[in-house]
């Protein structure tokens, strides 16, 4: 009756601490599915996808020092596109000016007030003209604050009977603005000056 006694006895402990093991480990599973759970939503939330083309993909922060060079060459040629790209439309001409003029110091608004003012936008439109404007390259040197920069393009002038091919240099510098919807990358165009503007070559339109 005692070895009886003595082996269910045995047998409770066991089971018991068989109990407790499994106990104990399921605790331990679930904080750790609770734990992955919330760091998982913590990272997802850190996360920004953007769509495009309906696809998803995912954008990544990064430092403004990181991306100075980008940022400025993309500020220059957008300042540029907008600057040179003209068609014979008055309100066309304002609205690309306009958005330009977002992008650099009064030293552009001077080269604008200087051509208006020899009726370049007029024959413009009285001309029925479109110009158009090939970035090439832009070189820049972050090395020193205001960054110098230097732009290498080339025009397409396209009247009824012919198209004009141009070459164009540009220089200037950029210092640090804050961001807005009219200036996303943060930059003003200080000191804009075009070094050579001269003609290539002419096409006759048939």
């Amino acid at each position: 009756m005692f070895t009886k006694m003595k082996n269910i006895d045995t047998a409770f402990r066991y089971v018991r601490g068989f109990t407790m093991l499994v106990i104990a480990g399921c605790i331990i599973i679930s904080c750790y599915a609770v734990y992955k759970s919330f760091h998982t939503v913590s990272l997802m939330q850190d996360k920004v996808y953007i769509l495009a083309n309906g696809k998803a993909l995912e954008a990544y922060a990064s430092e403004r020092k990181d991306n100075i060079a980008v940022e400025a060459r993309d500020h220059i040629k957008t300042f540029h596109k907008f600057f040179f790209s003209l068609d014979p439309d008055d309100k066309v001409i304002k609205t690309n000016i306009t958005k330009a003029l977002y992008l650099a110091d009064d030293s552009a608004k001077r080269i604008y007030d200087d051509l208006k003012e020899n009726n370049f936008y007029s024959g413009i439109i009285s001309g029925n003209i479109s110009q158009t404007i090939q970035i090439d390259s832009v070189s820049i040197d972050i090395r020193e604050y205001p960054y110098r920069f230097r732009c290498y393009a080339r025009q397409s002038i396209i009247r009824t009977t012919s198209i004009m091919k141009r070459s164009l240099l540009t220089e200037g510098s950029l210092r640090n603005v804050s961001r807005s919807d009219n200036n996303p990358h943060g930059f003003l165009i200080e000191r804009f000056n075009t070094i050579e503007n001269k003609d290539i070559s002419a096409e006759t339109r048939k």
